[in-house]
């Protein structure tokens, strides 16, 4: 993994700590019409409880899965941290809580397209893993942190390619995406929201910068098949060069040669055997 990799599940607790710190004390007062109206929805409950017992717990008590978190506010402000999992109660007309899910969760990041630093235009998506770690910051500090972490995934996207070659995106998409990961939990961070994980999907290039890559591909390998024929050629005539030498210095070699080709020839059954005659017998023939 590279050295600038931010992790995330190290930095969780004090980056919390950080952004509690700055929204001041959660548990101000609310004022005298804040007790006031405090004190008779008390009241109201303690009045009708033992009446209305049925009524009065479906409006009290709420419960939350394990995998999820509610945070509360009462009069309008934030009470405390989350609440959950299991069983919590609330206060009917003063309190109004909300829902967070802190489960894994992925998204394709559309089709974009990127003008890469050699002036390519590609299309490029991703797919993006994250969850939230805070419920309060992720609902205290931004409206919609699903939203904006898809919206900051793809600007995200658009601006690392931009800044790359088409080779370096073809080859080092593990790197790209690490990296990607790192800026983006940099930001979300402030959310409340954890990038696990971020994944290059497909790289769709042009059809005619296909074509040509096909072309020069082609033209390449064309080239190292001619290269290496050339080789097998040169080869083959320094071996039958050798082979000459040998056969001049003991002409009995020559004939077995001639002899182990006509049995070749007849091992395959043909009907036609050419018998060779020596280079030797066909220039004193033509001399006389």
């Amino acid at each position: 993994m590279s050295q600038n990799k931010i992790e995330p599940a190290a930095n969780e607790e004090s980056d919390t700590k950080v952004i509690l710190q700055s929204d001041g004390d959660p548990s101000r007062s609310s004022g005298f019409c804040g007790y006031l109206l405090t004190f008779f929805s008390f009241l109201l409950v303690f009045l009708t409880f033992p009446v209305s017992f049925p009524v009065s717990v479906w409006f009290c008590m709420k419960i939350v899965q394990e995998y999820e978190r509610a945070v509360i506010f009462r009069l309008g402000r934030l009470l405390g941290g989350a609440k959950g999992p299991g069983l919590f109660w609330i206060i009917p007309c003063v309190d109004t809580f909300r829902k967070v899910d802190l489960r894994t969760v992925s998204f394709d990041i559309p089709p974009q397209e990127v003008l890469t630093k050699d002036s390519v235009t590609i299309m490029v998506d991703a797919v993006v893993y994250y969850r939230v770690f805070n419920p309060t910051v992720s609902i205290t500090k931004v409206e919609n942190a699903n939203h904006a972490t898809k919206m900051l995934a793809q600007t995200t996207l658009r601006n690392m390619l931009g800044t790359k070659s088409l080779a370096d995106i073809l080859k080092d998409r593990e790197e790209m995406s690490e990296q990607m990961e790192a800026v983006l939990y940099a930001a979300s961070k402030n959310w409340g929201i954890k990038v696990e994980r971020v994944e290059l999907k497909d790289v769709k290039l042009p059809t005619t910068l296909q074509r040509a890559m096909a072309a020069e591909a082609e033209a390449t390998r064309d080239a190292r098949a001619k290269v290496i024929a050339a080789e097998g050629e040169m080869k083959a005539s320094r071996a039958l060069k050798e082979a000459a030498n040998v056969m001049s210095e003991s002409p009995s070699a020559l004939q077995l040669r001639y002899m182990q080709t006509l049995t070749e020839i007849a091992s395959e059954r043909n009907s036609t055997i050419v018998f060779p005659l020596p280079i030797d017998f066909i220039t004193n023939f033509m001399k006389s």
